[in-house]
Parts: C-alpha cells; sequence; structure tokens
C-alpha cells in the first residue's frame, strides 16, 4: 500500500466493505444505513429544486438552516443557547475537524488524540503540520485522567475528542468535561469536539455538548453532522458551532477550501428540521441496538459493553479464536461466516491487534437479525 504523510493510501474501511460485496455477506462493517431517507426529506429536497436554490448559499449557510439549527439546539434536554454567528454549515464532519486545525496549528504542535479513533484524525492533523500524540483508552473504554495528564506538554495545542464515540459508544458525561478542563485550563489548548451522533445516546442518557461547559465553550470547535442524524451522508452537509472568534477564523479559512455546502440539501433540512422528531429517531436506533445485542448473545461473541450511544456495536472474539489478529478474524468471518464487520486496531495509529470487532447497527431490522442468525448457527 502506498503511504502519504506515513498513512495508507486508502483505509481498512473500503477494502471490508468491498469484501463483503465480493462475498455476499451481510455487511455490518459500516454505519452507512442501508434504509430510506423520511420521505418529508425527499419532498423538501424536490421543493428545493423547484425553488431555484441552485446557487452558493452565504458563506455561513443558508440562514432559514441556521435559524432552525439554533431552535433545535435550543429544544434539547440539554440545551444549547447559540448566536447566529456562532453557527456554520459545513460540507462534512472531516471538512471542519481538518480546517479547524489549520486554524490553531502552527508547525510542531501537538495535537492530542483519544484512541480507538476514527481514521482521518491523524492524517489531518500532519497534514496542518502538527504531531499527534497518542492516548489509547483503558480495556473498559474509559479514560484514566492521570495517564491522559501526562500526554500534555507545553507544545500540546489541541485535543480530539468524539462523543458518542465511534467505535466504542461510549458517552462522555458533564463530569468527563470538567474533568478535562481542569487539565487544560491553565494552558492555550483548543478542543475540537466531534459530537457526530449526538442524537443517538441510549438508556435515558441526554446528549451533553462540550459548548455547554463555561470552561470550554470559548475554546472549542464543536462538530455535528446532518448525514448522521437524518441518514443522508452522501447530501454533504453539517454544522460548526464555535465562539464568534473562532467562527471568524474557521470561515476565513473556509472561504478558501469549500465556500459553501450544497444549496438544495441546506434548504431541505432547513424544512424538515421544523417537523423533526428527534426522540423518534433516537428510539428507532435504540431498537436496533437492542435487537442486536440481545440476538449477539446467543454466539460466542460477546459484547464488551453495550454502546452507550452512536451506531455501534463492540464485540470481543476471543471466544471463538484465541490466535487470530482482530484482522485476520474481521476477514474470515466477511470470507467464511457470510457477516463483515471491522477490526479495533483500524481505529489506532500503530496497533496491529485487538480482542475486538466492531459492527454497524444502523441497518435494517431484518439484516440486523439474519446476519445475527446466521452466526448463531455457524459459529
Amino acid at each position: 500500500m502506498e503511504k502519504i504523510y506515513g498513512f495508507t493510501h486508502y483505509s481498512f474501511f473500503t477494502e471490508m466493505s468491498e469484501l463483503a460485496l465480493r462475498h455476499n455477506s451481510f455487511d455490518l462493517s459500516l454505519g452507512l444505513p442501508d434504509f430510506d431517507i423520511d420521505s418529508r426529506l425527499k419532498s423538501f429536497l424536490a421543493e428545493a429544486a423547484e425553488n431555484e436554490y441552485h446557487q452558493y448559499e452565504p458563506l455561513a449557510g443558508n440562514p432559514l438552516l441556521i435559524k432552525n439549527i439554533i431552535a433545535f439546539n435550543s429544544s434539547r434536554a440539554n440545551s444549547i443557547k447559540l448566536k447566529e454567528n456562532e453557527v456554520t454549515i459545513i460540507p462534512c464532519a472531516t471538512f471542519a475537524l481538518h480546517t479547524a486545525l489549520k486554524c490553531v496549528l502552527n508547525q510542531g504542535d501537538e495535537v492530542i488524540i483519544i484512541q480507538p479513533s476514527y481514521y482521518t484524525y491523524g492524517p489531518s492533523v500532519t497534514l496542518n503540520a502538527g504531531i499527534p500524540v497518542y492516548y489509547d483508552l483503558d480495556n473498559d473504554f474509559t479514560i484514566n485522567w492521570e495517564k491522559f495528564q501526562q500526554c500534555i506538554s507545553e507544545k500540546t495545542k489541541a485535543i480530539i475528542v468524539n462523543s458518542p464515540q465511534n467505535p466504542t459508544g461510549t458517552v462522555w458525561k458533564q463530569n468527563d468535561w470538567n474533568q478535562l478542563y481542569e487539565l487544560i485550563k491553565h494552558q492555550e489548548i483548543y478542543l475540537i469536539s466531534e459530537e457526530i451522533y449526538d442524537t443517538y445516546c441510549y438508556d435515558g442518557i441526554e446528549h451533553y455538548s462540550s459548548f455547554l461547559h463555561a470552561g470550554l465553550k470559548n475554546r472549542t470547535f464543536c462538530i455535528f453532522s446532518f448525514g448522521k442524524m437524518f441518514h443522508t451522508s452522501g447530501w454533504k452537509v453539517s454544522y460548526l458551532l464555535a465562539p464568534e472568534d473562532l467562527t471568524a477564523k474557521f470561515r476565513c479559512h473556509q472561504q478558501y477550501i469549500s465556500y459553501s455546502a450544497n444549496a438544495p440539501a441546506q434548504y431541505a433540512l432547513a424544512r424538515y428540521l421544523e417537523v423533526f422528531d428527534s426522540s423518534a429517531n433516537k428510539r428507532t436506533m435504540e431498537h436496533k441496538r437492542n435487537i442486536f445485542n440481545e440476538m449477539i448473545a446467543f454466539t460466542p461473541l460477546e459484547a464488551a459493553k453495550k454502546a452507550e450511544g452512536s451506531v455501534f456495536q463492540v464485540v470481543n472474539f476471543r471466544n471463538v479464536s484465541k490466535t487470530m489478529t482482530d484482522v485476520e478474524f474481521s476477514k474470515w468471518l466477511t470470507v467464511e461466516k457470510k457477516t463483515a464487520c471491522l477490526p479495533l486496531s483500524a481505529f489506532y495509529n500503530s496497533r496491529q491487534n485487538s480482542d475486538y470487532v466492531r459492527f454497524s447497527f444502523a441497518k435494517k431490522d431484518e439484516v440486523i437479525i439474519q446476519a445475527l442468525e446466521h452466526l448463531r448457527r455457524n459459529l
């Protein structure tokens, strides 16, 4: 594989999905839903085309969409009160992460990345002339704050946090943000908080955003995704919350990279936010998580810790194989047992193995049931 800036040119995510397709396997490897979007969203998109939303929106985004984002965040159980110039519409979360880093990093600055983590984090830091510093979660996927503190140096300029977290499904609570703030409050360290699975917190847990923390808000770029909320990743519309000064810096860079996001989709999403039922959305995905966990219990695979949020479940596979690496097991399960997953080591910079694989339950109920029933019979 060709390497760019020390990272592989293509991702293992793509490889596993292609392997599943080639072997006609149940594909629970990626978080891409296989079910249709709300028909009202389609109607609003058609309405956008009829109303000729074909040109660039303003740099900040469609004014109606910004207005409705403010209303949506205000209505959360943990209400986020926003001003217009704290909201920016962006093409996607990866764009936001990369551009936020560009706003704050100088050559040689360090950025702490909590692993396991999404595969774009390290390359985004490196491409912005920064140095990734990796902190590995404990075996129960929690943070040991004393160990985490050891990652912080005088060169630390930013920390990337993801909650609800992909792949572990862990959700940061208010106390977690408090702990982080206590470690960085006396140093100029920025926070890039990717909260793209914010509408998927389960078992009565309510999403608590970093943007609610009085001490962290003024140093935070907070990233959300309509693609995850509404299963429309191909529409390429997300949004960023940041204090006014950081918003101004972000937009200065944004105008030279991607001036604005998909205009007709912005209109459609704005209209849909007016009718969107967040609680129903959450119940649907929680139901899928419960189906997955109830059925995985009838296989030798062991759900390490029931996902608190996101659309992913991490599973320990060592009852099936003591000797295979997680990469070997993932490929074996995909090819021989016709059910695709991802190895947890794919979410680490340099780890070659783990005891875990990740499944996505953002699938049709019948696909989850068929895949897990197949594993029950064949493992």
